[in-house]
C-alpha cells in the first residue's frame, strides 16, 4: 500500500499531466500532485526526456528498465516494459537487462552492454570512471550523451520517488511484472 493517498487530480497542472500522458493520470501522477509545482516541473522534465530527445528509443527504454532493476522499483518496470518492446527490445534483451553482470551480457550488442555499464556507473555509484564514459562516447554525438546522461539520472529519480513513498503498481494487463526485481547472477 502507498504511503500516501493519491490525489484527485484536479486543476490545471493535473490537466496538462492528462494531455502528457493521453487523457489519464497513473499513480505516480496522483502521488507528484500533492505538490502541484513539483509534479508541473516533474511532467516538463520528464516530457522532455520522453518526447523531445533525439536518444533512439530504444536506448531510452534500456536504461529506464536497468534503472528499475538496479532500485527495485517494480512500477517502473511494468511501467516501461510495453514501451521497451515497442521500441524492440525482446525478452532477450530484458533477461539481460536483470543479470548482475548485464554489462557483459551476450544478449546485448556492444553499445547496449555500454549504455548498461554506464547506467549502472550512475546509479550504483554517481561517478562514472573514464573508461566507462570513453567506452558510451564511442557511439553517441555530443547531444545525444547529454540526453542519455539526463534520462538516466531521471530515471534515478523516478525509481526513488516510487520506491521511498511505495506508489503501487499501475493497473496490467496479465501477466503482471516480476514484482521482485532483483539482479539475477548468471554463470
Amino acid at each position: 500500500m502507498a504511503r500516501l493517498p493519491g490525489t484527485d487530480g484536479a486543476g490545471d497542472i493535473a490537466e496538462r499531466i492528462r494531455e502528457r500522458r493521453g487523457g489519464t493520470l497513473r499513480p505516480l501522477d496522483r502521488m507528484l500532485l500533492h505538490s502541484p509545482q513539483v509534479a508541473d516541473g516533474w511532467n516538463s522534465l520528464l516530457g522532455a526526456v520522453r518526447q523531445r530527445t533525439t536518444l533512439p528509443a530504444d536506448i531510452r527504454e534500456l536504461i529506464v528498465l536497468r534503472i528499475a532493476v538496479l532500485n527495485r522499483a517494480p512500477y517502473e518496470w511494468a511501467a516501461h516494459e510495453g514501451d521497451a518492446r515497442a521500441a524492440g527490445l525482446d525478452d532477450r534483451h530484458l533477461d539481460a537487462l536483470r543479470a548482475e553482470a548485464a554489462a557483459t551480457h551476450p544478449d546485448l550488442d556492444e553499445r547496449q552492454r555500454r549504455v548498461v555499464a554506464y547506467t549502472d556507473a550512475m546509479t550504483r555509484d554517481v561517478h562514472v570512471p573514464a573508461h566507462v564514459f570513453d567506452a558510451v562516447r564511442a557511439h553517441f554525438d555530443p547531444a545525444e550523451l547529454v540526453e542519455l546522461t539526463v534520462t538516466a539520472a531521471a530515471y534515478s529519480m523516478v525509481s526513488r520517488f516510487l520506491v521511498a513513498l511505495e506508489v503501487e503498481l499501475p493497473a496490467a494487463p496479465s501477466p503482471q511484472p516480476d514484482p521482485y526485481l532483483v539482479l539475477r547472477r548468471t554463470t
